[in-house]
C-alpha cells in the first residue's frame, strides 16, 4: 500500500501534506502515559510533517511536527511518555519542566480507555500546573470490545476540561479532538480544572506561600503549584527558578529562604 491520508495522517492534516506550514501560531504539547496511543494521536495529526531530536542537554528523545487548521499552524511537542509529573526519572523532569516552564498554549493528555482509573493521576498531575489542558480519551475501540463504557460528557464537568473520545489508529475523533485544541489555545473554550485538595495542615501552608510567589512570577506560572514543589523541597523546581531569577534577592526572602537555600 502506497502512502495515503489514510495510511499515515488523519484527514484532519491534509492541508499540512499539502503545503508546507511557515510560521507556528500555536504550540501544543502531547503528555500521557506509554502505551496509550500517544504517538498514533502524535503521528495522525502531523503525518508527514515531524521531526526528531533530543531535548536540549537530555539524551531523552524530542519529537515535534506541524498540522494547519482552520489556516492556522499548530506545533505539536511529543513529551516522554511517563505515568507522573514527580521528576523520579530524567522523562519525568523534561515533561514536568516543559509544562511549567515551556508554557504551551494548550497541552493534550491522551489515556487510555481501557484503564482509565490509572491514567487519570497524570491527567490530575497536569492539571494542578496548567488549566489549558484537553483530555483525549483514545483506545475506545479497544474500551467497546472489552464493554467498558466510558461517560465523556460526565468526565468532562468533573475534570472542567474538554474531554474528547478517539480511536486514533482509525482517525476517529480526530476532528472534534482538533477543534478542542484550537478552543483551549485560543481561549474560546474557557476551562475550570479540577483541583486536588490536600490535608489541612499543606493546604495551610500553601495558603501562606502562594502569595508570596505569585508576588515574584505573577501570573507567568502556576503559583499554587510551585508552593507544592517549593513545600516538597523539590530542587529541580527550586534550581530552575534560580535560573530563571538568577538576581532576584526575593526568591530567597520572599519564597521562604530556608527552603530555597
Amino acid at each position: 500500500m502506497g502512502l495515503t491520508h489514510q495510511s499515515c495522517g488523519s484527514g484532519v492534516n491534509k492541508e499540512a501534506f499539502h503545503k508546507g506550514p511557515a510560521k507556528t501560531n500555536y504550540v501544543i504539547a502531547l503528555a500521557g502515559n506509554p502505551n496509550t496511543g500517544k504517538s498514533t494521536v502524535f503521528n495522525a495529526l502531523t503525518g508527514l510533517n515531524q521531526h526528531t531530536g533530543n531535548w536540549p542537554g537530555k539524551t531523552v528523545l524530542r519529537a515535534e511536527g506541524k498540522y494547519t487548521h482552520q489556516g492556522l499552524v499548530y506545533n505539536l511537542i511529543d513529551l516522554p511518555g511517563t505515568y507522573s509529573l514527580l521528576a523520579n526519572s530524567i522523562e519525568e523532569q523534561v515533561a514536568r519542566d516543559y509544562l511549567c516552564f515551556g508554557q504551551p498554549n494548550a497541552t493534550v493528555v491522551v489515556v487510555d480507555a481501557t484503564c482509565l482509573e490509572r491514567n487519570l493521576n497524570l491527567v490530575l498531575q497536569v492539571l494542578e500546573i496548567t488549566s489549558k489542558v484537553v483530555v483525549c480519551v483514545n483506545l475506545m475501540d479497544e474500551a467497546k470490545r472489552k464493554k467498558i463504557s466510558i461517560n465523556i460528557n460526565s468526565l468532562a464537568q468533573i475534570l472542567g476540561v474538554p474531554v474528547v473520545a478517539t480511536a486514533a489508529r482509525d482517525g476517529i475523533g480526530l476532528d472534534q479532538l482538533v477543534n478542542a485544541i484550537a478552543g483551549v489555545a485560543n481561549g474560546t473554550i474557557q476551562t475550570n480544572p479540577y483541583v486536588v485538595q490536600y490535608s489541612e495542615v499543606i493546604e495551610d501552608a500553601i495558603g501562606k506561600l502562594e502569595p508570596e510567589i505569585k508576588q515574584l512570577v505573577g501570573e507567568q506560572f502556576n503559583s499554587r503549584w510551585l508552593a507544592l514543589r517549593l513545600l516538597s523541597k523539590d530542587q529541580t523546581v527550586i534550581a530552575e527558578l534560580k535560573k530563571l531569577y538568577p538576581s532576584e534577592d526575593r526568591l530567597q526572602s520572599k519564597v521562604g529562604g530556608e527552603l530555597l537555600a
